[in-house]
């Protein structure tokens, strides 16, 4: 009898062990979960997709010809693309940050083409538009990674070449329009005639001088690649010990388990006493009949 006591007594036992390791587990994971969701933040939006006329930057990898052919051709054949690294770093020594992010700049000649700050001394973030030498660019990329606690970095390159030749065949399309129109200005003809002809003229130099800035910016003696440096103030986080983790797990499955156990113990004699209520109204016997 005893041991058919004790056998009984483990079956059901071993499933109530079972069940409380089983909370400890999923606390301890619920714990590591939680907190590198709150270390993480949400770093995946870009403050500058949210500024408009921002500088354009682009370079060319140059493929050299021949020494007779002329310079412009092998300004043509090169190719041109816009690389752009993204950072976004997190420190608690927001001033030195920024010293640290001025100083690299100009130590690899860069310049700052777009800077905004904002927020109170604790809560302050830096924006930063840096344009880099191409031969410079990944020295750079690399050395500010070491400033803050960096949270987000990404880095895009675009092919631009079709469009820089799509501007040029633009470019010279409309001179030779403005050249025709001059030569009919020149001509006589009705005034009205002439007035149109002239708002025709003044439209199509508006359109080059639009070209001319674009144009500008793929220029080889201006070429740059764009860095965005973005600079947030806050502690940096620090890893919990296991031990704190395992501690706070514990005390919770205690907690919970002991409220889980005096709910099943109360359920069970709920369903005694009922089951005794009914017994004692001979209603098992009704319903066996």
């Amino acid at each position: 009898m005893k041991n058919i006591f004790k056998g009984r007594f483990w079956n059901y036992g071993k499933w109530f062990v079972v069940l409380f390791f089983a909370m400890l587990i999923f606390r301890l994971a619920y714990g590591y979960i939680t907190s590198s969701l709150s270390q993480g933040g949400d770093y995946s939006s870009d403050y500058f997709d949210g500024v408009a006329n921002l500088r354009k930057n682009y370079a060319s990898e140059k493929q050299y010809l021949k020494n007779d052919v002329p310079a412009d051709a092998q300004n043509a054949s090169s190719q041109k693309y816009e690389k752009t690294a993204s950072i976004k770093s997190k420190s608690a020594q927001f001033e030195e940050g920024v010293k640290q992010i001025n100083s690299e700049t100009s130590k690899f000649g860069g310049v700052v083409q777009y800077e905004k700050n904002t927020g109170n001394k604790g809560n302050r973030e830096i924006h930063l538009l840096i344009g880099i030498s191409p031969d410079k660019f990944d020295s750079f990329y690399v050395k500010i990674q070491h400033i803050g606690d960096v949270k987000a970095k990404e880095v895009t390159k675009v092919d631009k070449t079709n469009e820089y030749r799509q501007l040029n065949a633009k470019k010279a399309s409309l001179e030779k329009t403005l050249a025709s129109l001059n030569e009919l200005k020149a001509k006589g003809g009705v005034i009205s005639d002439f007035v149109a002809l002239h708002d025709k003229i003044l439209e199509i130099e508006t359109q080059l001088q639009a070209l001319g800035v674009e144009l500008g910016n793929f220029d080889t003696e201006n070429e740059f690649c764009t860095v965005k440096f973005s600079l947030y103030e806050g502690a940096t986080h620090k890893g919990v010990p296991f031990i704190q983790r395992l501690k706070v797990a514990l005390e919770w499955t205690i907690d919970y388990y002991a409220v889980l156990m005096v709910c099943l113990f109360g359920a069970a004699l709920t369903v005694l006493f009922l089951l005794l209520i009914l017994d004692k109204l001979n209603v098992m016997k009704v319903l066996n009949k």
